[in-house]
């Protein structure tokens, strides 16, 4: 056999070999949608994890760590890189926080003026 006839013997082995197409194996990345907070909309279970967080942060109040994490169903060091590198840097929003005597601190979204 030439080197011609050994490649194309091996494409026909393949072609002819069953194909792992058609095995469908559940997706264990694929989550559920999260189920809003008690007390929100179902609108708000609806939208995207950045929708979630920017309504949140639009609040008067605003959101802390650990109801924009619950809101997601992300962990603290995600919400926070999404914080500064999404909210402050991609999309350019005035990303405020406070923080009482006692109280976790809260980030809110404060409209520029002047703008």
């Amino acid at each position: 056999m030439t080197a011609v006839e050994v490649h194309s013997s091996t494409k026909a082995k393949r072609a002819t070999s069953p194909s792992k197409a058609g095995k469908s194996k559940p997706n264990p990345k694929q989550s559920k949608p999260a189920a809003a907070p008690a007390g929100q909309s179902d609108t708000l279970s609806r939208s995207t994890k950045q929708d979630r967080i920017l309504s949140l942060l639009s609040q008067r109040n605003g959101a802390t760590i650990p109801e924009m994490m619950q809101a997601t169903e992300w962990r603290q060091h995600s919400v926070r890189g999404f914080l500064a590198g999404t909210v402050k840097k991609k999309l350019g929003l005035n990303l405020t926080s406070s923080k009482s005597d006692g109280e976790l601190r809260r980030y809110r979204i404060v409209p520029r003026h002047g703008r």
